[in-house]
């Protein structure tokens, strides 16, 4: 440990975000892992579960109080909705003033945390302690929106269509192989809650029709856009590279994406840029690994600014 050294506290690292989330901070350059909460394993070894953190740091008691007395610079909190109040209340009864990420969906209306967003909403940052990452569902369907917003006209639909990692851990019907082999399953077709953060963040009603499918990482986002005026194709892919140019983690493509090919990767593809005769309806199409620029990866570009560190510090690109 040298004093340079950032140690980061990991709240919910059971769930396949958490395990990113390990593999990444073990890669930074100046992020340690110095905290893991579990119930199930208290006690053991992170090692034993996943071999890309090394030493004998184990498992700790996943309660608020442990969280609070562990002294980190910085904690994610990686935990379901509903889940971060206690957490967040604890440490601010501690006094110490972390840096805090939380993944869930609790703190993305609140006023008082940054929503990170980067690649959308840098321009926010002023060194806000409390950061609200973003949805994986919104995250694809804010950036394929946002180069259009001036020119939407009504709502914009959204067909989303996630891998089954997006379910968590927990069993259920969304994450059950057996259930989803051959099979696409629809849920919450209307109010789901990145519908809401979406059409909260950009100011501009989002209709979102989520599905699961059979595949295990990885979300397609199709978004069905009417304009208020008639553009050809050639105006839409310049709008899309101009509002990216700068955005290593965006990639502007000029085919519909796979997201066979987004799995394990750190960026977002946009493309399939496809108008109606009248060019008055635009069809455009993001992939992303959801647990990676849709969770993880952005965690860590929001840690990273946190500490005023180049924003993409420890991230593969």
């Amino acid at each position: 440990m040298t004093r340079s050294t950032i140690n980061v506290g990991l709240v919910g690292a059971r769930g396949h975000t958490g395990a990113e989330l390990m593999r990444l901070i073990a890669g930074h350059p100046h992020f340690a892992l110095g905290f893991v909460s579990s119930r199930e394993f208290a006690g053991q070894r992170v090692a034993d579960h996943h071999e890309v953190v090394a030493g004998d740091l184990r498992y700790q008691s996943s309660t608020p109080e442990a969280v609070a007395t562990a002294g980190m610079d910085a904690y994610v909190l990686a935990m379901p909705n509903d889940k971060a109040g206690e957490y967040v209340a604890a440490l601010d009864a501690a006094g110490t003033d972390p840096v805090i990420v939380d993944l869930s969906a609790d703190y993305r209306f609140d006023a008082d945390w940054y929503y990170g967003l980067p690649e959308l909403t840098r321009k926010h940052y002023a060194g806000q302690r409390r950061i609200s990452n973003p949805g994986c569902y919104a995250t694809a369907m804010q950036l394929v929106l946002a180069p259009m917003l001036d020119m939407l006209d009504g709502p914009a639909q959204c067909f989303g269509v996630s891998g089954y990692s997006g379910a968590g851990t927990t069993p259920s019907d969304r994450n059950d192989p057996a259930l989803l082999r051959d099979n696409l399953m629809p849920y919450a077709l209307a109010g789901h809650i990145h519908e809401r953060e979406v059409s909260h963040r950009l100011g501009h009603p989002v209709e979102f029709m989520p599905h699961v499918a059979p595949h295990f990482r990885g979300i397609t986002m199709t978004a069905n856009m009417h304009l208020r005026q008639s553009l050809t194709r050639e105006e839409v892919v310049a709008r899309y590279r101009d509002r990216y140019a700068d955005e290593p983690l965006v990639r502007v493509v000029d085919g519909a994406p796979w997201v066979s090919a987004i799995a394990g990767r750190h960026h977002v593809d946009i493309g399939g840029f496809t108008l109606s005769a009248d060019g008055r309806r635009l069809v455009a199409v993001a992939t992303e690994d959801n647990l990676l620029k849709g969770a993880a990866t952005q965690a860590m570009q929001n840690l990273n600014r946190a500490f005023a560190l180049p924003e993409l510090t420890g991230i593969p690109v």
